[in-house]
């Protein structure tokens, strides 16, 4: 092949990639005008159900129902995957009465799935057929139809599934949103189905786990000299100090960024009471505050330390180090 010859075959293949896309966005536009009652409807057998949700495929739609059953799981819509060839040999036996079956088949000829029908009706199933055809056998047989007809394939010859398939996809997914939705599912329940993932940790991890990396409080008096309230700092290792009235409440705080600051015009002041050179009424949060806001708060205020107080009182500093450290982003 030729130099030349090649150039051509990559722009031809871009061509076509360009025509893939095209076809499988107006696929997925499509779905959105056509989006009718039958899809209300399964939204209501799933709400009404007292079963669970089971996706049931083979082949490429199998990929597809495997994938659903994972986006309605995460997103507050108990779900499962159950093989079409699988549940032939048994698999059926994960299946109970009052579940709602979503078969997933563009022709809605599968054989696989078409044989199941007989022993889920046995089982006692509400059957919602996926499907790219209103009048096949599946479509004949299911309680409720979602539709998810292409006009033609991505693929050149009309014949690999490609935008059928993301059809299929996008109305699960429509599907599994319209239901968190209307559970009210919200972030900090996904965080509880995904504790091993960065929203996980962002959304589980509060002030009070990350303040224990280093267990520092460091406080002074407001009476106390500036001199000592440096010392304090050095010792605890953090570049700054609560201030506290007699009552141990919070009134201020001083870095050892103020006392440089300081510096540069004078060193008078470090034997002066603190509370003539501290921040009054500082920005504090909450041990039980989520640490993810305690980020906020910091990069927003653009400070390193930040009071963490209970009931007026400081029980710890924190740290944007330590919040490096916990993996809060």
């Amino acid at each position: 092949m030729t130099a030349s010859s090649r150039e051509d075959k990559l722009k031809s293949g871009i061509e076509e990639a360009k025509s893939a896309l095209q076809i499988e966005a107006d696929a997925v536009l499509k779905l959105k005008e056509d989006l009718d009652g039958s899809f209300k409807k399964a939204m209501e057998l799933i709400i009404d159900s007292e079963g669970r949700v089971v996706f049931t495929g083979v082949g490429k739609t199998g990929l597809v129902a495997k994938k659903l059953a994972a986006t309605f799981s995460s997103t507050g819509t108990s779900a499962f995957f159950v093989h079409a060839g699988e549940g032939l040999h048994g698999d059926l036996g994960m299946i109970r009465a009052g579940d709602v079956v979503i078969a997933v088949s563009n022709s809605g000829e599968t054989d696989e799935v078409l044989s199941l029908l007989p022993s889920l009706r046995r089982i006692g199933v509400t059957l919602i057929a996926l499907t790219g055809d209103s009048t096949s056998t599946l479509a004949e047989h299911a309680d409720l139809i979602l539709l998810a007809d292409v006009i033609t394939e991505a693929c050149p010859h009309n014949l690999a599934p490609t935008a059928s398939t993301t059809a299929a996809l996008a109305l699960g997914d429509a599907l599994a949103i319209a239901l968190s939705s209307y559970y009210g599912f919200t972030p900090e329940d996904f965080a509880l189905y995904h504790p091993g993932g960065s929203l996980g940790r962002k959304l589980l991890t509060k002030v009070k786990d990350v303040i224990k990396i280093r267990e520092q409080n460091p406080t002074v008096k407001i009476e106390t000299t500036v001199r000592e309230a440096l010392f304090k700092m050095t010792n605890s290792r953090m570049g700054s100090t609560s201030i506290v009235d007699q009552e141990g409440k919070l009134k201020g705080i001083i870095t050892d960024g103020d006392i440089r600051r300081l510096l540069e015009k004078s060193a008078n002041f470090i034997d002066h009471p603190v509370k003539n050179y501290m921040t009054s009424d500082p920005v504090s949060i909450s041990p039980d505050r989520l640490a993810a806001e305690a980020l906020q708060i910091m990069e927003s205020k653009e400070i390193n330390d930040l009071p963490v107080v209970e009931a007026g009182r400081p029980v710890a500093m924190l740290n944007f180090q330590d919040l490096l450290r916990a993996k809060v982003f």
